[in-house]
């Protein structure tokens, strides 16, 4: 159960949440959230103070940017002591790709910070907006021996608790757009909230928190496919100033062993590219070496991804080439899970 004088931070940085629809003229408009708690009379029935915060120019999720995460946790971390929890109201479409990022910006985080958003506007009749908002206050408030339960960043749409960097939009149109293919929801809302503590991600040690806004984004995501021209491939591997690429491969990490594929990746990782090897399937692992087709990776060396999603590759190679992170140890501290984002071997 929430404290006595739970304090909770509602950040609005924009989407579909933020909206109520204007019923004269059918147009959208943006939600007044300095008037949440007479707009959504139910969240008097919880037991803790909710303050808010908008970013001061709401943006579509589709324009989030290095610059919009690094102000939303330097915003965080400026709040950080004054509130027991965060919930960050955030557009679905880039959702996953911003609570990748806050997980790893947010080092040493011992607080909850839950990203929800909504598939439609808080004033439609058959909005997912209201659960959605309520039950994440709700969660980020939750408490266990004066300590908040949830200690990491999270993700929670249509009744479920997600662990942030570990899931990926999977639907436009059903209110269960979100799905974590390798890790359990860390909570599930039904007439009883149920959380799975074993599930949960803590800090293996208790230190201040820090906010790491420098992320380097000389990176990309080059996806595999039948019939891919190897100059296509060779020129997006040399692009100028390219530091890090996720390479989405087939089924469990494997690539056509032709050899001008696997000279084009050999020479890009000579050069020191740190290239991750990630599946392009919804769910599973990278096995690099079970089949033939990913026996010749093995010796490139290319970095092992495992079940990592492609969202929270791209946030965790920003992150440690911002870092400063020797090339000697870069490939055994990318494989290591930081926050929770990939099983261990």
């Amino acid at each position: 159960m929430a404290r006595n004088g739970t304090g909770i931070l509602l950040i609005y940085t924009g989407g579909t949440i933020g909206m109520v629809r204007d019923y004269g003229s059918g147009s959208l408009r943006a939600f007044d959230f300095n008037n949440l708690l007479q707009q959504i009379p139910e969240l008097h029935q919880l037991d803790c103070r909710i303050d808010t915060v908008a970013f001061a120019n709401p943006i579509d999720s589709s324009n989030m940017d290095l610059p919009h995460w690094q102000q939303l946790a330097t915003l965080i971390g400026e709040h950080y002591d004054r509130y027991d929890g965060f919930v960050v109201l955030h557009g679905s479409d880039t959702m996953s790709y911003t609570a990748s990022a806050l997980s790893f910006m947010l080092e040493n985080l011992a607080k909850p910070v839950i990203l929800t958003g909504s598939q439609l506007p808080i004033g439609d009749l058959r909005t997912d907006a209201k659960e959605n908002l309520i039950t994440s206050i709700q969660i980020a408030a939750l408490s266990e021996g004066g300590e908040p339960l949830v200690r990491e960043v999270c993700l929670y749409f249509e009744y479920k608790l997600f662990r942030g960097n570990r899931t990926t939009k999977v639907n436009t149109e059903h209110f269960e757009a979100f799905d974590s293919p390798n890790y359990p929801p860390l909570a599930v809302s039904g007439v009883h909230l149920k959380v799975r503590k074993e599930a949960l991600w803590r800090t293996p040690r208790k230190s201040a928190l820090k906010v790491r806004t420098d992320l380097v984004n000389q990176v990309g995501v080059v996806r595999l496919f039948p019939g891919m021209h190897p100059d296509w491939l060779r020129h997006q591997l040399g692009a100028p100033g390219l530091k890090g690429v996720v390479l989405e491969t087939f089924g469990a990490g494997n690539a056509p062993s032709a050899p001008w594929l696997l000279d084009a990746l050999r020479e890009a990782a000579g050069r020191g590219l740190h290239i991750v090897n990630v599946t392009q399937c919804s769910g599973g692992s990278v096995l690099m070496g079970r089949y033939e087709t990913s026996s010749g990776l093995l010796d490139i060396p290319l970095i092992d991804g495992r079940d990592i999603t492609s969202e929270a590759a791209l946030a965790k190679l920003m992150y440690l080439l911002g870092s400063s992170v020797s090339p000697k140890s870069f490939k055994t501290i990318f494989e290591s899970p930081l926050r929770g984002e990939m099983s261990q071997n």
